[in-house]
């Protein structure tokens, strides 16, 4: 590549220079010995001089003709060859062409732009299309686009943008640097440009012509000399850089500003003033501005993408403007990428080269704009022209960049360029049908390597099996995991690969960024992409794998907050995929929330090693989806050896531990109360004494009601407090304690129907935050040493002589208040959680006269997935819940609600028909009488 010094230093001075170094006393010569010597010596340097200078203007002005096929002058060819490599290039003058034609400009008269300047001939009308249709269509398109650009950023005509502060002042000191690149290869279009260039309102910085590997280099080289300008450079290689050349050299300018241009855009005399003042306003400054754009396809009615040359198709996009269908650029507009002249910041220039392009033959224009967005969030704009006043266009003949109804592109490369928009529009960069048409689906998987895919397979699968769900995969691409062998892994065609519509997306990780040892380039990857894609898709989870690589984990995490309370990433260990398949019966604004909730295991334990061993096993052996669970030990005071023993050597993965201990004995009434609080609106307790054993599954019960249930903005179920892990199999509120079946006595709803319940359960139950605080104060006002001093008393009731139980207060709350627990309903009362009925404060107690017969508390546990067992396979909507009483009998959410009222016993006295008492969620106090009718 080389420099060519223009023509600023007279060639004499330079001569002059050259020979003062070589025969003037610079050289090492012996002392002649008198003044004839001196004469000789001197005459012979000058015939010398003369004879080299003939063979420079013969052998360098005449570029048609070879000296070398001049017998007469081949001796004077060689020397002039060798002394080619004697000559010093001063330090300002770069490159292969240094012309030894400057040594005699001095003599001869400068050649003039008028002398070697040649220009396009532009030999017919701009065609103008005839199709009604498409003209119609296409203008559809356009108002549609500036419609939504108007509404969401805004458009503004040019003199709006003029009006706008810019930080840019051509008047006064702040005046921008800019720096033009003219990139040319055989269009005869260099003197118009450069006349237009000369005349802007706003002069420019430099002008940087560039010739790489073109036939026309040295009449490109003649005009930049003709203009004799020093702002004014030309540049030339013998390899052709191709589209991206001009870009590499724009790294090189100290300007702030970079305007480059295809051979093609004759600037308007004040584009330059226009493209400074937008780029230095605050709306504008982070873009990419230009005279000429695209908006890529839209989707189409079977949901794939057309070409973006498809013909008579509205959705394959915009070409603007388009004279062709009567299309002018009247405010600004936002493309997908701009073609033919890109103004920008020099700084945004880097960007392009963040990643490797898809190709090196086309398609430059497109990665600018797509990795400006994607990495700098920076928009491309197509600017807006006064149509009456042609200085204010980019391309002041246009017809040069749009020849009959569209650019002139070869099929094959309009394929590469398919290939290269979808391929950018799939790892994240977002289009105007994108913005415009935000989806909205279900989950985005993300597997790193085909063993993941594997892995995450069973519930991709039922997510796109179940009616009304969409997901999509996203993998890594590239060498860590090619499309294909997903595609394989997942028994799909590999064609999907090659499909324009949504289902699997590559990011050819590696194949972009290049193979490096640090972890930042797969982590920026990975991130940059799923941004773009999470900001497309609005996916309401993301779900991979917990043991993905920890860099693709922190850049997934990354990805999904930038969405906040938008998209949660869910990481499954790979164990428990195939028993979370009931994710995808989750309404999609349930999924959002898989995160929030955090549930911690409380276990009240007291000198029973044995039974707590065996609690500790169960508690271990269950699936816990990647969620942490804290653990915490309740002991009173007078804990023996063992369970301390044993609390301090349990290992615990799932999350931290805590062991609390009384000082003072308090008994099962506050060991029970007192074992949690909640620190918050999404810690949820779940209360455990140490002769309970359960589920390997009862942690995926509680989830997934939590979600169905609780954390589905759709859902309203305020009576719901609790949620128990425990089927009953008797009635143990009356005195009888008959025997009781929830599945006979569901049956004609369904035989394994979830049911409401106003009896809270003490053998397994996850207690809600807000409720629990309502409990404490209820309880701190309501009790008392003798139950029969208690002023709650439920009718027909055995509770009202519980003497030494939390439950007690717990069971009067709810029945005033109209409260309701969740209980499980699967064959044979198959639960949860299961009571032992070993002997405590309450069972075989002494004082106790009541016997319990262990079969009639002990249930089996459930070993197997339980979805299969609901309704439908998943759970009923929450309005077909049914709900009995503390009695077991069938009543509605609203009756309860009257049963509590109608006993009017509260700690507010309110009207016994129509109110329950109400309170303040945050403390839990009783604020004020409410209607529930």
């Amino acid at each position: 590549m080389g420099f060519v010094r223009n023509p600023n230093m007279r060639s004499g001075d330079f001569l002059e220079g050259m020979l003062n170094d070589y025969v003037g006393g610079k050289a090492k010569v012996k002392a002649p010995k008198n003044g004839s010597n001196r004469l000789v010596t001197a005459l012979t340097c000058l015939q010398f001089a003369f004879a080299v200078y003939a063979t420079f203007l013969l052998y360098y002005m005449s570029p048609a003709v070879d000296l070398r096929t001049k017998p007469d002058f081949t001796w004077a060819t060689r020397i002039a060859r060798n002394m080619k490599q004697l000559i010093i290039i001063p330090p300002h003058v770069l490159g292969r062409y240094q012309e030894a034609a400057s040594l005699i400009r001095a003599e001869i008269p400068p050649i003039t732009p008028s002398e070697v300047c040649e220009h396009e001939k532009i030999d017919f009308t701009q065609k103008k299309s005839n199709d009604v249709q498409m003209i119609k269509l296409k203008r559809e398109l356009y108002n549609e686009i500036l419609d939504f650009q108007s509404k969401t950023v805004g458009t503004e005509t040019l003199a709006e943008l003029m009006a706008m502060k810019s930080r840019w002042d051509i008047r006064g000191p702040n005046r921008p640097k800019v720096t033009v690149l003219l990139n040319h290869f055989k269009r005869k279009t260099l003197c118009s440009q450069l006349d237009s260039l000369l005349q802007q309102t706003l002069p420019f910085h430099h002008v940087w012509v560039l010739s790489f590997g073109s036939p026309n280099e040295q009449s490109l080289k003649r005009i930049v000399e003709s203009y004799n300008d020093s702002r004014i450079s030309f540049i030339s290689s013998s390899y052709d850089f191709k589209y991206y050349g001009r870009f590499q050299m724009a790294l090189q300018t100290e300007a702030d500003l970079v305007y480059i241009l295809d051979d093609d855009m004759i600037p308007g005399k004040k584009m330059l003033q226009i493209l400074s003042h937008v780029a230095g306003t605050e709306k504008y400054k982070n873009s990419v501005l230009g005279s000429i754009g695209r908006i890529l396809p839209f989707r189409q009615k079977d949901f794939s993408f057309p070409s973006y040359r498809k013909f008579r198709s509205k959705e394959a996009g915009l070409y603007l403007p388009d004279p062709a269908y009567d299309i002018t650029v009247d405010k600004i507009v936002q493309v997908d990428f701009l073609s033919s002249s890109w103004f920008l910041s020099a700084e945004h220039v880097k960007t392009l080269f963040i990643e490797t392009p898809f190709t090196f033959s086309t398609g430059e224009d497109l990665h600018l704009s797509y990795q400006l967005q994607k990495y700098r969030n920076a928009g491309s704009f197509v600017l807006p022209v006064d149509p009456t006043d042609k200085e204010t266009w980019g391309d002041s003949e246009h017809r040069l960049a749009y020849v009959s109804e569209t650019t002139v592109i070869f099929k094959d490369i309009v394929q590469v360029r398919d290939d290269q928009w979808w391929r950018a529009f799939t790892t994240g960069y977002v289009t105007q049908w994108a913005a415009m048409y935000p989806q909205k689906i279900d989950a985005l998987f993300y597997a790193h390597s085909v063993d993941e895919v594997q892995a995450l397979a069973p519930l991709l699968e039922k997510f796109r099996s179940t009616v009304g769900k969409k997901a999509y995969i996203v993998v890594s691409g590239g060498n860590f995991c090619p499309c294909e062998d997903a595609a394989a892994a997942l028994k799909w065609p590999k064609i999907v690969c090659k499909e324009r519509r949504f289902k699997i997306f590559h990011l050819q990780i590696g194949a972009l960024s290049g193979t490096s040892n640090s972890e930042v380039p797969v982590l920026q990857a990975v991130y940059s992409s799923m941004k773009g894609l999470i900001k497309i898709h609005n996916p309401s989870v993301v779900i991979t794998v917990a043991d993905i690589d920890t860099n693709v984990k922190k850049a997934l995490k990354m990805a999904s907050e930038t969405k906040p309370n938008g998209t949660a990433l869910v990481l499954l260990p790979r164990p428990s995929v195939s028993k979370v398949l009931w994710m995808a019966d989750l309404r999609s604004t349930a999924l959002p929330n898989w995160n929030r909730m955090k549930v911690s295991v409380n276990i009240i334990t007291q000198n029973r090693a044995p039974s707590l061993t065996r609690l500790l096993k169960s508690l271990s052996d269950a699936y816990y989806i990647g969620d942490e669970i804290p653990i915490s030990f309740n002991v009173d005071s007078k804990v023996d050896e063992a369970t301390i023993k044993l609390v301090d050597s349990f290992e615990w993965p799932h999350g931290p531990k805590t062991f609390r201990r009384r000082i003072i004995q308090g008994g099962l009434i506050r060991a029970v109360s007192e074992s949690w609080y909640p620190a918050s609106d999404d810690d949820y307790g779940l209360l455990l004494e140490d002769d309970i054993e359960v589920s390997p599954y009862y942690y995926l019960w509680i989830k997934y009601s939590l979600l169905a249930y609780h954390y589905d903005p759709q859902i309203s179920l305020p009576e719901l407090s609790s949620i128990s892990l425990y089927t009953p199999r008797i009635v143990e509120v009356v005195k009888e304690r008959p025997k009781w079946n929830p599945t006979e006595f569901f049956k004609r709803i369904h035989p394994n129907t979830p049911y409401l319940h106003q009896l809270p359960c003490s053998w397994g139950a996850v207690f809600f935050p807000k409720h629990w605080r309502e409990f404490y104060v209820y309880m701190n006002t309501r009790f008392t040493e003798d139950a029969k001093a208690n002023p709650v008393q439920i009718p027909k009731s055995r509770t009202n002589g519980w003497q030494a139980s939390w439950k007690k207060f717990l069971v009067d709350m709810m029945y005033l208040r109209g409260y309701v627990s969740l209980y499980p309903n699967f064959p044979n009362q198959a639960s949860f959680s299961t009571n032992h009925m070993e002997p405590g404060a309450h069972i075989s107690a002494k004082d106790n006269a009541v016997r319990h017969d262990k079969a009639d508390f002990e249930v089996p546990l459930l070993k197997e997935d339980f979805r299969p067992l609901l309704p439908n396979g998943k759970f009923p909507p929450a309005s077909k819940l049914p709900s009995i009483n503390l009695f077991n009998q069938p009543v509605s959410l609203k009756g309860l609600k009257a049963a509590g009222a109608k006993l009017g016993q509260d700690v507010l006295r309110c009207d016994n028909a129509t109110e329950i008492v109400t309170v303040d969620h945050v403390t839990g106090l009783p604020q004020q009488c409410s209607k529930f009718l």
